[in-house]
């Protein structure tokens, strides 16, 4: 299985390289070497597009491509990456190497051999976190106290951006409409109402150490509720069109890229 892992950055010129370097060690120690790490420069004005590019001509699995639309956002460079990545799999990261590669080696055989989705959670036994701000923990917690109570789920870190999908899952799940942070419960709420398998594994976070978060609560609150209704309501209006069979939840993954699979539908 191929593996594509999406970083969204911006102006994190102080710790790119160490996410990237954190990344490849690990997963080629643990023999995860068909791979590529795409980064989606979205608007930096530092010079991370500059550092990714060198490491690029280290590694050809590192490459970098640039929102250019002119409208940025996490959601917006999250989703040209979902757009441009080749994998058979895909995991989203964050830039500030807050999420640990042995938990994105944890996603890849979940993804590989177990379900469609591999969603970590920072709030259950097993899972670590440092340094998490006691106002940011509240509001988390509390949004995914609403989110759990309107989908019924047992899932408790919807809102973490840190995810993995296979390819089909992504395609299934189009269009994103969700420009900002609140892509990070619009796809995962998408998948689970549309029925796709998925498994919860425990995960550590660490704060940043270097620079300041693109996330900004205050500017979020309506997009969050926005796209929780959105999700919601498709979730009552058509709940159980989207069941399907065993035999299509752990289907096995395709012998041939996601490229691939598209030129033969053409």
């Amino acid at each position: 299985m191929k593996l594509s892992i999406v970083i969204p950055a911006r102006n994190e010129a102080g710790n790119i390289a160490d996410t990237l370097h954190g990344l490849l060690s690990y997963l080629d120690s643990q023999g995860i070497s068909d791979l590529e790490i795409l980064v989606v420069d979205d608007g930096s004005q530092d010079e991370t597009y500059a550092i990714v590019v060198e490491m690029g001509r280290e590694d050809q699995r590192v490459r970098i491509i640039r929102n250019t639309s002119g409208k940025h956002g996490y959601g917006r460079a999250v989703a040209l990456g979902l757009d441009s990545f080749t994998g058979d799999a895909v995991v989203v990261c964050m830039a500030d190497a807050s999420d640990a590669p042995e938990d994105v080696a944890r996603y890849y055989a979940i993804l590989r051999d177990e379900a469609e989705c591999a969603f970590g959670s920072r709030f259950v036994r097993g899972s670590k976190v440092i340094d998490y701000p006691l106002f940011k923990l509240i509001i988390n917690r509390l949004a995914n106290f609403v989110i759990r109570m309107l989908f019924g789920l047992r899932f408790n870190d919807v809102t973490n951006a840190f995810k993995g999908y296979r390819a089909n899952v992504i395609e299934g799940c189009r269009p994103f409409v969700s420009p900002h942070f609140n892509l990070t419960i619009e796809i995962p709420l998408k998948a689970i109402v549309r029925g796709y398998s998925y498994k919860i594994t425990p995960i550590s976070w660490r704060n940043r150490r270097v620079g300041v978060s693109q996330l900004k609560l205050q500017e979020q609150g309506s997009r969050y509720l926005y796209t929780l209704l959105t999700v919601w309501f498709e979730w009552l209006l058509i709940r159980g069109e989207h069941r399907r069979s065993s035999e299509d939840v752990f289907a096995p993954l395709p012998d041939h890229t996601p490229q691939e699979m598209i030129n033969q539908t053409k």
